[in-house]
């Protein structure tokens, strides 16, 4: 049976797996790193930094030559990156002087894999000529939760069974995911994102217009959202209920992420039954809320509830703000979904930094740091209000390229 759209989306959906795989699986294996070659911690926690700072060069980098090559060579290139950079790691800190030096090579080459899989992946559902696009959007990025979900849990338990010194036999099985991923890019239709004939919109024509602008800081907010109070999950877990770092990534983070893929996967089954500017606004408000109780409610069995709950409620906003620019501005292209996720990830960079220099002003208040990043979840939602005007929804203009 020949391909169809089906085994692209399937192939999506495991790509932001592999995402998941490489943003998550090292940060389990700092202390270990410390151990087997001794590296400083402060210096191991550097690795986070430049795993992020090189997908935001690449969400930048990219738009100038996905389209030259096109979307089959860059996931193929994508996918081959990110198992190289797993492969590289039980290799290169051992044969090099530096240790230090072998892990930061192996942690740009999967970071540059990362940051084209997070560009290209929605531009490659939104082609699929499903009936509802938001709903498969949705769908594709509660996959990124499942996969967050699983290195975690999984990894956990390998350890568990084999020890922490074998962790170089899981790279390994982890890495097989991307492997086994090129061969179905490799193979999968890609459907083109603007018709034949056309091109995409460029930097200039994209920021001429002021919704695209609007777009922007919603997926700004998207990501502050998310990770102001993601990053802080386990922290309340471990102080507010005593308990281990490892049952409290398990109570905190863990439950974040769950409850925001299942916020995505209910509107990815359910979406055609949803309106999506409301599903977004009743998000927002659940999101405001989840801020509150967590910084405000002095039990802290209800503010790790309220953690919980905020995954639940920023689950729409960054496949929502993608589903609203795809239906909003025509001919976006590559460009476009490069920039969404540009701002994105300097969101998910600023929210964190926002929420910890307000807590170090504060004394260690890790509520007050909270407290201050609500102002993203605010933002997002005077940015959903502003979209309608007498109660009709404002004309976005659906700006075609001119070429």
């Amino acid at each position: 049976m020949k391909p169809n759209y089906k085994s692209t989306m399937y192939a999506c959906f495991i790509g932001y797996i592999v995402q998941a795989i490489v943003n998550n699986f090292v940060p389990l294996l700092f202390v270990t790193f410390q151990k087997s070659y001794g590296i400083p911690l402060s210096q191991i926690t550097l690795l986070i930094t430049v795993n992020f700072g090189v997908q935001l060069a690449v969400d930048l980098l990219s738009a100038g030559f996905a389209d030259k090559i096109g979307y089959r060579a860059s996931a193929i290139i994508a996918h081959i990156c990110s198992a190289a950079g797993l492969i590289m790691l039980t290799v290169l800190p051992q044969i090099m002087p530096d240790a230090f030096a072998g892990l930061l090579i192996s942690v740009v080459v999967y970071a540059v894999g990362g940051g084209l899989i997070e560009v290209l992946i929605s531009p490659i559902i939104e082609a699929c000529p499903t009936d509802n696009k938001e709903k498969a959007m949705s769908l594709l990025h509660s996959f990124y939760c499942w996969g967050h979900v699983g290195v975690v849990l999984l990894s956990t338990a390998f350890f568990s069974l084999f020890g922490t010194e074998n962790w170089k036999i899981l790279a390994l099985i982890w890495a097989a995911v991307p492997v086994l991923n090129t061969v179905l890019f490799a193979k999968v239709p890609i459907y083109p994102l603007v018709e034949e004939g056309e091109t995409g919109l460029t930097f200039k024509e994209l920021f001429a217009s002021g919704i695209f602008r609007m777009l922007l800081v919603m997926m700004i907010c998207a990501g502050a959202s998310e990770q102001a109070v993601s990053q802080w999950a386990s922290a309340f877990a471990e102080k507010g209920l005593g308990v281990s770092k490892t049952v409290g990534d398990l109570a905190g983070p863990m439950a974040f992420a769950v409850l925001m893929g299942l916020s995505r996967l209910i509107y990815g089954k359910y979406g055609h039954r949803l309106d999506l500017d409301r599903f977004m606004k009743y998000s927002c408000f659940l999101c405001i809320g989840a801020y509150l109780c967590i910084t405000l409610v002095p039990n802290p069995v209800i503010s790790l509830i309220g953690c919980a709950v905020c995954g639940f409620s920023v689950g729409i906003m960054w496949p929502g703000t993608f589903s609203k620019a795809s239906a909003s501005i025509k001919g976006g292209g590559t460009a476009m979904f490069a920039l969404l996720a540009l701002a994105g990830d300097v969101g998910c960079s600023g929210g964190p930094t926002l929420a910890g220099f307000v807590s170090d002003r504060a004394g260690g208040d890790m509520k007050a740091g909270i407290l201050a990043a609500m102002i993203f979840p605010v933002v997002m939602t005077i940015c959903l209000l502003a979209e309608k005007r007498d109660g009709k929804p404002v004309p976005y203009g659906n700006i075609k390229s001119p070429r």
